[in-house]
């Protein structure tokens, strides 16, 4: 559906750069060129679901989604807590994985290749213990599984109920298969390639799965105190909602969140699809001028 002009094309212009800067950084306009415009063979076509996903503005939602979920495993979440500056840069994070993200579904093979180089590295460098001395590796392929699972089932969840284009069954099993791809090259090991592995995989490491006091705290830090102004709480918070609202069933309690319910929980719904119809009026590229 298209948006209104609502005040005309400077505001779709003035909202679309905003919400632009604020996901991909001040570097954003030279990588988006360099990604879609650098000649040369790609990880995935024009037509891999992946990339119908990734373009879509419903990742602003299964991002979200995707933190919280991915907070529940202490191994991983105590790794983001020491390691990834999410308090102190959560832009800079946000920009750095979005970049990522740009880069291995739209970018060339060997710009793909290299950003999953310069991730591996990092990991390789991340190690530690939790408080209860349980030691972590960012490079463990079984805690790579996790924040792998964790994402791909969000972006998906997200896609399909606010994208504007949701996949039917194969594309759905398709899109895990192109994702499978980036896995691999990050480490982890046989990474599902069907939505019915990915589910058969998140329910095999809820037994591993709590939320302790780092998990509590980046959930409170992500829905209650994000660092944002003023006027673009009540947006966000209607994101978020809709971000608890997408985790699979069991997770919300664990995190002792409480999804709405009954006619709250369609307001929440239909809050979702006009913010993603917004972001994707705004965002979406400007007509050709008229020679």
């Amino acid at each position: 559906m298209e948006m209104p002009l609502a005040g005309g094309a400077d505001l779709r212009a003035r909202l679309g750069s905003a919400l632009f800067s604020r996901v991909a950084g001040p570097s954003g306009p030279a990588n988006r060129a360099r990604i879609h415009n650098t000649p040369g063979p790609r990880w995935f076509g024009p037509e891999r679901p992946i990339r119908t996903v990734h373009g879509d503005a419903s990742m602003f939602i299964g991002g979200l989604s995707a933190l919280l979920l991915q907070s529940l495993h202490p191994l991983a979440m105590a790794a983001v807590a020491a390691h990834s500056g999410f308090r102190g840069d959560p832009w800079g994070r946000l920009q750095r994985t979005s970049t990522f993200l740009a880069v291995t579904t739209f970018g060339t093979a060997q710009d793909a290749q290299e950003a999953v180089d310069r991730v591996r590295a990092v990991h390789d460098r991340v190690r530690g213990a939790t408080a209860a001395g349980e030691p972590y590796r960012a490079a463990d392929p079984h805690l790579l599984g996790w924040v792998h699972a964790a994402e791909v089932d969000s972006f998906l969840r997200a896609h399909q109920r606010f994208g504007a284009h949701p996949l039917d069954a194969a594309g759905c099993d398709a899109y895990v298969v192109d994702t499978a791809r980036v896995a691999t090259a990050l480490g982890v090991v046989e990474p599902p390639r069907d939505r019915e592995a990915l589910t058969s995989l998140l329910t095999a490491y809820r037994p591993e799965l709590r939320a302790t006091s780092e998990a509590l705290d980046a959930a409170r830090f992500i829905l209650r105190d994000p660092p944002l102004p003023w006027a673009a709480r009540a947006p966000y918070s209607l994101l978020a909602a809709n971000a608890v609202s997408l985790l699979p069933p069991w997770a919300p309690g664990i995190l002792g969140l409480s999804p709405a319910t009954g006619p709250r929980a369609t307001g929440v719904r239909l809050s979702g699809h006009a913010l993603t119809r917004t972001i994707r009026w705004a965002m979406a590229p400007p007509p050709p001028t008229p020679r």
